[in-house]
C-alpha cells in the first residue's frame, strides 16, 4: 500500500506534504510508515490519501474487538515487536530491517540483482 500525505499538518513536521509513503503496516486502524528520518512510526490514516490500496498477499490481518485492524507481514506480526525495536533489541532491528529492504527491493525491481549478488 501506498499513501501520499495531503497536507502540512504541524503535528507532524517528520512528513512532507505530497510525498507518497509506503505503509509497512496497520495498527489500530493507523499506517506504520517510514518518516522522513527513516524512523517506522504510527499515523493516523486520515492524513493520507491512498496513491495504491494493494496490500502485501502475506500480511497477516486481525481485528481488536472495536474492529480496529491490525495487519503486518509475519515478521512484524508478534505482540511487542516494535517495542522491541525502539529499545533497540538487535534481533528486532535485524528482522525489521531485512523485511523493509526486501519490500522496497520488490517494490523497485532491484529484487533479482539482490538475489543473485554474490
Amino acid at each position: 500500500m501506498v499513501v501520499k500525505l495531503r497536507r502540512k499538518n504541524f503535528r507532524y513536521p517528520d512528513l512532507t506534504p505530497g510525498q507518497c509513503y509506503g505503509v509497512i503496516g496497520i495498527e489500530a486502524d493507523d499506517l506504520r510508515i517510514l518518516n522522513d528520518q527513516g524512523h517506522p512510526y504510527l499515523y493516523p490514516a486520515r492524513l493520507f490519501e491512498i496513491v495504491d490500496q494493494r496490500e502485501p498477499d502475506d500480511w497477516v490481518t486481525e481485528f481488536g474487538e472495536d474492529g480496529e485492524r491490525y495487519a503486518y507481514p509475519p515478521p512484524l506480526n508478534r505482540q511487542g515487536f516494535f517495542e522491541d525495536f525502539f529499545d533497540a533489541k538487535k534481533e528486532a532491528v535485524a528482522i525489521f530491517w531485512r523485511v523493509v529492504n526486501q519490500r522496497l527491493a520488490i517494490a523497485t525491481g532491484t529484487e533479482s540483482i539482490l538475489m543473485s549478488a554474490p
